[in-house]
């Protein structure tokens, strides 16, 4: 059946993802099975999506209630879901203000053109430029490949957007050099996920803040896929002390619905008036309503806390594994997004997790990922880090 499903797949389907051959059906929590009735553990979780794991009862219960009440009506309209997790978000954090999209591009979308319409405003015509760090990862929209510090992205889709500078993350001296009068932001993950879950040096925000601060530019933080808790705080600027001026979310705010949102300080809101940016499906009364349900069944079920307890757990379990194995150069991440680089490719052993019931990501070649929904159990981790152990043990010796 599985067969049949593929080839059905790559004849109709543009081949854009390089998928592996299961077809997957059913989930529940950090399960998932394919169609052949074979279980997987979980640790990609959507690529940090599915944070109150699959097929969760918070998410379908309010799926039915608000699909039997309202779906779509435009956003020529007020709507209460929507307008329920504005609320919910800004209390919750620095922002005053959200605009609502369908994904984490277009959140950061919106982020590059509220900055730019900003700083038209406020610093002048020639302040437009956007610095951003070299291996970031931002989205697949023209401006936000342009803005991603990775050439594989880009590669193909010349001419690119004009406004990007790039500086080596955790530079603070480069980033000084390149931040003259053309610049209106900086942008940055605080932890770069696809980047290979490279940590920022602990005093490196508050310092990009603080210079942002001097220049009279703003701060933009990309929190797509370490914001909605996953780093055992809610946004994972909160461990650094430091607030920025526009943040951006999507992946986990709703649980497997598509939705993004760019939140900003109340002095940024005037840039955005009537007409000046819009979406026909961004923040619809259905997605909305989950994701409402979903936030607060982080802040208030002990999700973040359990985040918290297991990431730490997770770690020391993988660093037990560093010292058992040497080819394993670093244990690195925060909470449940945990990366351990290789000095080997990592592809390999990705196939054989899948071959024995679980599933792990790679990124840049030879970094495992770690993203498993934040209800991850104790139990679940060891299963994972006792194949790990196997698999590692049976690969071949360097000379």
């Amino acid at each position: 059946m599985s067969e049949k499903t593929i080839e059905q797949a790559d004849k109709y389907m543009f081949q854009t993802y390089g998928r592996f051959p299961i077809v997957l059906v059913k989930g529940e929590g950090c399960t998932v099975w394919d169609e052949e009735g074979k279980a997987y553990l979980d640790f990609v979780g959507g690529l940090a999506v599915c944070a109150l794991g699959h097929s969760s009862l918070v998410v379908s219960e309010a799926l039915l209630e608000q699909s039997r009440r309202l779906v779509h009506v435009s956003n020529l309209y007020y709507t209460v879901p929507q307008i329920e997790l504005a609320r919910l978000l800004v209390e919750n954090s620095f922002a005053d203000r959200v605009f609502f999209a369908n994904s984490g591009a277009e959140a950061n979308e919106a982020a590059i053109k509220l900055a730019r319409k900003w700083a038209k405003e406020s610093l002048g015509p020639r302040a437009y430029k956007i610095v951003c760090m070299e291996n970031s990862f931002h989205g697949r929209t023209m401006a936000t490949l342009t803005a991603t510090g990775q050439e594989k992205v880009k590669k193909g889709f010349d001419p690119l957007v004009n406004g990007f500078k790039f500086v080596p993350f955790n530079d603070l001296e480069a980033l000084e050099n390149e931040v003259d009068e053309d610049v209106c932001a900086v942008m940055l993950e605080p932890i770069q996920g696809e980047g290979g879950v490279i940590m920022p040096d602990p005093d490196y925000l508050g310092a990009v803040r603080r210079l942002c601060d001097q220049k009279g530019i703003l701060l933009i933080l990309d929190e797509v896929q370490v914001g909605m808790g996953r780093t055992g705080k809610l946004f994972a600027h909160e461990h650094y002390g430091v607030e920025p001026d526009i943040m951006t979310l999507a992946k986990a705010l709703g649980n497997g619905l598509p939705i993004g949102a760019m939140l900003a300080r109340e002095a940024l809101a005037p840039a955005f008036g009537p007409g000046t940016h819009a979406t026909t499906f961004g923040g619809t009364p259905l997605v909305t309503a989950v994701a409402t349900r979903v936030l607060q069944t982080l802040l208030e079920q002990g999700i973040i806390e359990n985040c918290r307890e297991m990431g730490s757990y997770f770690k020391e379990r993988l660093q037990s594994l560093a010292e058992k194995h040497g080819f394993i150069k670093e244990v690195r991440g925060q909470g449940l997004i945990l990366g351990m680089e290789l000095d080997i490719e990592g592809s390999g052993i990705v196939k054989e997790c899948m071959a024995r019931g679980f599933l792990i990501n790679c990124t840049q070649d030879k970094v495992l990922r770690f993203l498993p929904p934040l209800i991850v159990k104790r139990q679940e981790i060891d299963q994972l880090i006792d194949t790990l152990d196997e698999i590692f043990g049976q690969l071949p010796k360097k000379e």
